[in-house]
């Protein structure tokens, strides 16, 4: 009877071409996943969600009031700590441990008492600072609200949802058009599915639907790839927010992976990505614009940065976990899948805010 409970249950996580009519919780659906973390089937997934240890100074964190434009190129980091140990507290909590789980809802409890982040700085980089934080601070509450007496939901929800909203923000120029509202949509997408507020949901599946719609014919994204040297680099950020908003429309049985608009559906933008990592030659056509390079002004010299953790452990290729382990047919997914075991999984645990958090925990097997 056991065996064919896990069988059940991993054909509930693959969920292929027809999508599980789940009860949307955001990101994921969390009682699926931590009845699954709970399987002798998944040890390796449970591991990597009680990886990173639990840090008590984590317990001292002091709430931020504002995030700031920054000088030049980049974004205010002065709540990376926050966002890392909200997603490390995440994942342990979802994996059953208890004093993790305490301390997340100590953690957020504090910094939502203490009204943090309401006085935002209102410039766009300021804002993609918040944002950053914000979609881990979601996935934290959709999994920690099961246990959450009405009066802490009461509080959480309280500060989230106006922070949330804030990020609905337009600075009249390409950030309202670009990664950066991407980024915001999904946000607004997942809370939206959390408090099951339509209206808020809309936003990230129509933005998905734009993206796909904006995209050339081969795939690339016209904002992103002129930016230099940074071309690729934002062409993946931009997908880490479409497989967001992808696994949000997944818990309500809605199917964006394969949704195609015109020539373009996600493995089209997939493959341009993969193209580019592999002969970054391929993206010089419109990358030679260097549009807001970054740090480096040759074009030719893609930035493939994001391929290795980055600071406080943070991987930018996170994404690609709820992506593969749907096992879609298609090219792009099996070199994908290759480019993944050759490059990246050895650097599980990935933990990223772009995918709300520790992604191997959420969706690795």
């Amino acid at each position: 009877m056991k065996s064919v409970f896990i069988v059940l249950l991993l054909n509930l996580l693959t969920i292929g071409s027809s999508h599980a009519q789940n009860k949307g919780y955001g990101l994921f659906d969390v009682e699926l996943r931590r009845a699954a973390l709970a399987q002798p089937a998944f040890t390796s997934a449970r591991a990597a969600c009680l990886a990173i240890p639990r840090d008590p100074a984590w317990s001292s964190l002091k709430p931020i009031d504002r995030l700031k434009a920054s000088e030049g190129y980049g974004t205010d980091g002065a709540a990376n700590d926050f966002a890392w140990a909200v997603m490390v507290l995440t994942g342990r909590a979802l994996a059953g441990d208890a004093a993790s789980e305490a301390s997340l809802r100590d953690l957020l409890l504090a910094w939502a008492k203490a009204k943090a982040f309401s006085d935002m700085e209102v410039e766009y980089d300021a804002y993609h600072a918040l944002k950053r934080a914000l979609l881990p601070t979601v996935a934290a509450y959709s999994v920690l609200q099961r246990g959450l007496p009405e009066e802490h939901k009461r509080v959480l929800s309280e500060w989230i949802d106006p922070l949330v909203r804030k990020t609905d923000q337009s600075f009249e120029g390409d950030v309202d058009r670009n990664n950066h509202r991407y980024l915001a949509d999904s946000l607004l997408m997942a809370w939206g599915a959390v408090i099951r507020d339509e209206a808020l949901y809309a936003k990230g599946y129509d933005r998905y639907r734009s993206i796909l719609a904006e995209a050339r014919p081969d795939g690339s994204l016209a904002r992103e790839s002129r930016r230099g040297a940074r071309a690729l680099w934002y062409m993946r950020q931009s997908l880490a927010s479409l497989v967001v908003m992808a696994e949000v429309a997944a818990t309500r049985g809605t199917d964006l992976y394969d949704l195609r608009v015109g020539e373009v559906n996600l493995d089209r933008i997939v493959s341009y990505l993969l193209n580019g990592i592999t002969e970054p030659n391929v993206v010089m056509a419109y990358a030679s614009e260097n549009y807001i390079p970054g740090g480096e002004t040759d074009a030719r010299r893609q930035d493939l940065g994001f391929m290795t953790k980055r600071n406080h452990g943070r991987h930018y290729m996170a994404w690609t976990e709820p992506l593969l382990v749907r096992d879609r047919a298609g090219l792009a997914t099996k070199r994908l899948k290759a480019l993944f075991v050759r490059s990246i999984r050895s650097e599980r645990p990935l933990i990223d805010e772009f995918a709300g958090g520790n992604a191997t925990c959420f969706w690795g097997r």
